[in-house]
């Protein structure tokens, strides 16, 4: 099954970009995991709610032109469903075995996503109600997705 992480913004530091490509190889021998970005908007110190949801919906149509027909889309979201990571193994083993072929998670800018995108979004799912730093994001749902790998075949890792 191929994976991606499709994130608004650049993944900027080395050490968070040097995380990703090491989850990127442990992963190779289950699944082929890429990461994408898109462009986020500069969110002026002061914005309206109003500004903020142009920014949203501007971030979201760049996220959503990434996306391909047929894609399975998991939105992180604050509002999103908690898994356990047993639960997310499963979640993600059954979708390779019902014949998915590309699931892509989404993760929001600043702000979060535009409601576009978490229309098009097949599940929501959350990393609890605290906020992450985004480029740290990326490296923890890129260990959950290799955690989940291990798990789903019963191999020594998940503790």
């Amino acid at each position: 099954m191929k994976i991606t992480i499709l994130a608004v913004g650049k993944c900027k530091e080395k050490y968070w970009r040097d995380a990703l490509a090491e989850y990127e190889k442990r992963l190779s021998r289950y699944h082929k995991l890429t990461v994408e970005e898109v462009a986020d908007e500069k969110t002026p110190e002061n914005a309206s709610p109003a500004e903020n949801i142009q920014i949203k919906e501007k971030e979201g149509e760049r996220l959503l032109s990434k996306i391909p027909d047929g894609a399975y889309v998991i939105a992180l979201a604050i509002e999103g469903e908690l898994l356990s990571s047993e639960e997310f193994a499963a979640r993600l083993e059954k979708l390779a075995v019902t014949g998915t072929s590309h699931v892509i998670f989404v993760i929001g800018g600043s702000l979060g996503l535009s409601q576009a995108v978490l229309a098009r979004a097949d599940r929501k799912i959350s990393f609890g109600r605290m906020t992450y730093p985004h480029q740290l994001m990326r490296v923890i749902l890129a260990e959950q997705i290799y955690r989940a790998a291990k798990i789903a075949r019963g191999e020594p890792y998940h503790k």
